[in-house]
C-alpha cells in the first residue's frame, strides 16, 4: 500500500509494480488496509484506484461500513474510481473519478464541518 500525506488527507494507494499492472485485488487490499485502520482513523482519506481496471461493484461496497465510521468520526472518505456506476452507490460511500474531485470534496466537507453544516 502506497500512502501520501496531503495538508487535508491521506491518499492510499494499491501497490502495482513497474510496468503498471495492479500487483493486489481490491479485496486483498482491503483487508490490508482494514489490518492498518487504526493507523488512519484520525484523517481524512482518499482511497484511489485510478489504476485499477477491473473492479466489481461489490469490492467497491466492501468499504462501504468503513466510510459510515469515518463520517461518525467526523471524517472525510472518498473513493476514487472511474468504471463504477455512482447510482448503485449507497448513500454514504462517494466515489469519483478523479483525485482532484475527490481532494474537492474532501475540502468540502472540511468547510461544512467548520461551519456547523
Amino acid at each position: 500500500m502506497e500512502i501520501i500525506k496531503k495538508d487535508s488527507c491521506l491518499i492510499l494507494k494499491p501497490s502495482v509494480d513497474f510496468g503498471g499492472k495492479q500487483m493486489i485485488t481490491i479485496s486483498d487490499f482491503f483487508n490490508e488496509f482494514s489490518v492498518n485502520l487504526s493507523n488512519f482513523k484520525n484523517d481524512n482519506l482518499i482511497i484511489d484506484f485510478s489504476k485499477i481496471i477491473d473492479a466489481d461493484l461489490n469490492e467497491i461496497l466492501l468499504f462501504s461500513q468503513i466510510s459510515k465510521e469515518q463520517k461518525n468520526n467526523n471524517r472525510s472518505f472518498v473513493l476514487v474510481y472511474k468504471g463504477v456506476d455512482v447510482d448503485k452507490l449507497p448513500d454514504d460511500l462517494i466515489a469519483v473519478p478523479t483525485l482532484k474531485e475527490a481532494e474537492d470534496i474532501i475540502e468540502m466537507e472540511n468547510i461544512e464541518r467548520d461551519l456547523g453544516i
